[in-house]
């Protein structure tokens, strides 16, 4: 800090911790007290031992204990601290910028439970300024500010601040699960890879606890589901149980559960009015020649409701071959949809990359030869497209139908205008990067900054 005029305090004074996420807080200003202290309860510790965070919890209104912020911050030093009744205590030490009036300067801050305290923060003689001039005598001689600052604490612009983020996959090696771990930690977060299959479940009516490897995990800021199509209703269960803990979930456990069911999905973007192509659904083995006419005569494609990358989905060229697909699928009891072959399509489709309701980038598919399936694990290629606003809007259109923050929508062009063929909630990363050279995944990042709030407890609607 530069020399500059006298800069009169109060032996208590409102000040903002902004980059805490703590835009009013009222200290107490102790010059017989080195050290500075903020109050924090439920202290988490986590992060690589080279660069360790901590998260905490603070009430920063001593009269409304229900008003609660989620801090995180990078730990600067463990400093033993002798209280003024003579007790030892091992604290963390944090560095965050410190505004009162037109000052704003760095302040180290130990933190304690000060719950019993009239004051949040001590603001000691370490943080004071040379240019400050206390006057014990005189209260609020700066901008007071109060906590109504906090109403609207919801929609204020997001105060960056190091997030501790679980991605929930069983596959932490493939090119999406590094590329997720790349871009947080590139923008100072802490993610750690959770196998999904590996979690068990703590139900009871005070805590939501998941637990992993023998014990409990602590709380995570938010969680990245990728969960595999074969664990689809254990890995809701589990993050069901993360959003009840207080994690914001990217896509919640009841829009993943939306995506899977081809059957749901398609009635919830019909009902929508969002095109799509015609799709039958039966259960009784008579009406199969009914079924294959109701969805347009055959060629058409039969899709098993939990396939996944192309598999369980079988091309009909004509109708005695769709009237044995469909008793083979019957005589095994499976699930499936008779649905419209859109030949004009060409074997190709447009799979848009929709994070936070935006459009992040878009690949055009294209089956290779001999193939219907355009899939990339099917040997189908990939080349960056340009959407129309009509494609634009009705990507955004079948995410947010679904609920999906996060979601591949994959389009058909055809002669009346694009129609949605599927809505897939864990889309994969290197197929879209590699074509359109997007940073897909600091996207997703970026987004989840925005969304995670400090009051953030939200949980999921079971």
């Amino acid at each position: 800090m530069t020399e500059a005029a006298p800069f009169r305090l109060g032996w208590e004074e409102w000040l903002s911790l902004d980059g805490l996420g703590l835009p009013a807080i009222k200290a107490k200003v102790d010059t017989g007290a080195k050290t500075s202290a903020l109050h924090a309860s439920v202290i988490e510790p986590f992060g690589p031992a080279s660069s360790p965070q901590v998260r905490f919890l603070i009430q920063p209104d001593p009269n409304e204990p229900s008003l609660e912020v989620t801090c995180s911050a990078p730990v600067v030093d463990r400093r033993e601290v002798i209280s003024s009744n003579g007790d030892r205590e091992l604290r963390y030490v944090i560095e965050t910028q410190a505004e009162m009036g037109a000052l704003r300067w760095p302040i180290q801050l130990t933190l304690s439970n000060r719950e019993t305290m009239t004051y949040r923060m001590l603001l000691g003689r370490a943080a004071i300024q040379p240019n400050m001039i206390i006057d014990p005598n005189a209260s609020f001689l700066q901008p007071v500010l109060g906590y109504g600052a906090y109403q609207g604490l919801p929609k204020r612009k997001p105060v960056k601040r190091p997030l501790r983020i679980a991605l929930l996959t069983r596959e932490p090696r493939n090119y999406s699960s590094l590329r997720l771990i790349e871009a947080a930690e590139t923008r100072g977060h802490v993610i750690e890879v959770i196998d999904t299959a590996r979690c068990y479940l703590r139900i009871g009516a005070v805590d939501a606890e998941v637990h992993y490897d023998g014990q409990a995990l602590a709380r995570f800021d938010a969680v990245i589901p990728r969960i595999g199509s074969s664990i689809t209703d254990y890995g809701m269960a589990v993050l069901r149980q993360f959003s009840n803990a207080g994690a914001y979930c990217l896509n919640t456990a009841g829009a993943i559960g939306r995506s899977r069911d081809k059957l749901l999905a398609h009635q919830l973007l019909a009902r929508a009015k969002i095109a799509m192509p015609v799709t039958a659904f039966a259960h009784s083995p008579k009406d199969t020649k009914d079924l294959i006419a109701l969805s347009g005569g055959a060629p058409v494609v039969l899709k098993l409701l939990s396939s996944t990358q192309g598999k369980g989905v079988v091309l009909a060229e004509t109708r005695k071959a769709a009237e044995r697909l469909v008793d083979a699928f019957r005589g095994v009891e499976a699930n499936f949809l008779v649905q419209e072959f859109v030949e004009e399509a060409g074997g190709a489709d447009i799979r848009v990359f929709v994070v936070g309701n935006k459009i992040a980038g878009a690949m055009k598919r294209q089956a290779a030869k001999g193939e219907f399936r355009s899939n990339l694990h099917r040997g189908g290629t990939a080349s960056a497209a340009k959407l129309s606003a009509a494609e634009r809007d009705i990507a955004r259109d079948a995410a947010k139908v679904l609920g999906l923050q996060v979601a591949g929508v994959d389009l058909l062009q055809t002669s009346t205008g694009p129609k949605v063929l599927e809505v897939n909630s864990s889309p994969g990363l290197k197929g879209i990067e590699t074509a359109t050279s997007k940073d897909i995944a600091g996207l997703i990042i970026e987004h989840l900054e925005t969304v995670v709030r400090p009051l953030a407890r939200q949980r999921e609607p079971l």
